[in-house]
């Protein structure tokens, strides 16, 4: 998969629905060994709950999922999550959902809701980033071009890592992997040949934060 969303950092989120709380918890997972320490986490905090309901998405391509309604009837409560996490196309991430019983049935279709509804309020409170595959590709041009690469990088949207200033000014960037060649023949084309261009030849994923670059390895 060479983009997918995922949680960057965890969020909360809590509905009322007549009288029962519903409690959401979103961690950003990677191994079904972190998602089971997550949810012993949870289970100890609320010990109490009559339900912890879960589900989570691991693998770029989202390659395992898994769900769990955790005593509510068949399909009311792990896969409405799980269905929150497959329409918002999110990867590595767990949402739990903690149910304080209010003393009022819900009924089928109001379970659904409610857990759907606590899943994308725990979602809202988290922070999601895009993770695109990529290389790190350098700029190195002269002080005479500078100018217009930083133009052409800009109106290229490329996450720009740094850029050093010595005899001559090099530009680190990432470029999506789908798009090096276009960058490549834009560069080339805006310094008339002139800017170096070298793309590391290791694959990695990158995402922008605000004015951060982050780098992951997977």
């Amino acid at each position: 998969m060479r983009t997918y969303q995922t949680v960057y950092e965890a969020g909360t989120g809590e509905i009322v629905e007549k009288k029962s709380r519903f409690i959401a918890h979103v961690f950003p997972v990677r191994t079904e060994e972190e998602v089971l320490q997550k949810l012993e986490e949870i289970k100890k905090r609320y010990w109490d709950a009559r339900h912890n309901c879960h589900a989570y998405i691991l693998g770029a391509g989202g390659e395992i999922s898994r769900c769990s309604d955790d005593g509510e009837p068949s399909g009311t409560a792990g896969r409405p999550i799980l269905d929150v996490l497959m329409g918002q196309e999110l990867r590595n991430v767990l949402v739990v959902v903690t149910r304080y019983f209010g003393g009022t049935l819900l009924g089928t279709g109001g379970l659904i809701r409610a857990y759907s509804a606590a899943a994308q309020e725990g979602l809202k409170n988290s922070r999601i980033i895009t993770k695109r595959l990529g290389k790190r590709l350098t700029i190195q041009t002269d002080y005479n071009g500078i100018g217009k690469l930083q133009y052409v990088v800009m109106n290229l949207g490329l996450p720009v890592e740094d850029t050093v200033y010595g005899e001559d000014v090099k530009i680190k960037v990432f470029v999506a992997a789908e798009d090096c060649e276009r960058v490549e023949k834009e560069i080339t084309e805006a310094s008339n040949g002139q800017a170096g261009l070298d793309f590391d030849q290791t694959e990695l994923y990158f995402s922008k934060l605000e004015n951060e670059v982050l780098v992951f390895e997977d």
